[in-house]
């Protein structure tokens, strides 16, 4: 009984180690270093097709390179007589494309950093922003409400005083 809560020894798996290269021995006992047996059907199957579908990659490859070649034969010529225009345009165009890249990179800057304080706002104060904001508006205007009652009293109040002080002279 006590045998079972025991835990078992772990079995372990021991494979034949494959010899180097230099100890293949073949059947006359000289040192060999070809395996020693030939390749697998599966093998075979993946060289016979993969080596047409490799060749005609390799040939499509070079037709490309030669064509790239030829055409920058015949496009220098043309290059060097329209750079006048051609290096200024250039020039032109890699700095709308750099000043609209880093247009990108502001706004996004921008937005970054507005959903950064927003998410940081609404864990801080355990509300929605908006919510914060329409009961911070409520409480401004009822404390101007305050602030102006109070104001219209002290101008009553001292109204009333310059009255009174003006009807006893």
């Amino acid at each position: 009984m006590a045998d079972r809560n025991r835990p078992q020894p772990h079995q372990v798996q021991v494979h034949p180690q494959q010899q180097p290269l230099l100890h293949r021995y073949d059947a006359s006992g000289k040192a060999s270093l070809l395996p020693r047996h030939g390749p697998s059907t599966g093998q075979v199957l993946a060289v016979i097709t993969l080596l047409p579908v490799g060749g005609a990659l390799l040939g499509l490859a070079g037709i490309t390179l030669v064509g790239s070649l030829i055409g920058l034969a015949v496009a220098t010529p043309v290059f060097v007589i329209f750079s006048p225009i051609l290096v200024p345009a250039i020039i032109l165009l890699a700095g709308a494309v750099a000043a609209l890249l880093t247009s990108g990179a502001f706004g996004l800057t921008g937005l970054s950093s507005i959903s950064w304080v927003f998410n940081s706002f609404r864990q801080a104060t355990g509300q929605e922003p908006l919510d914060y904001a329409k009961r911070r508006v409520q409480e401004g205007t009822m404390h101007v409400g305050e602030k102006t009652k109070q104001a219209g009293e002290t101008i009553k109040s001292t109204a009333q005083e310059g009255i009174q002080v003006g009807g006893r002279t």
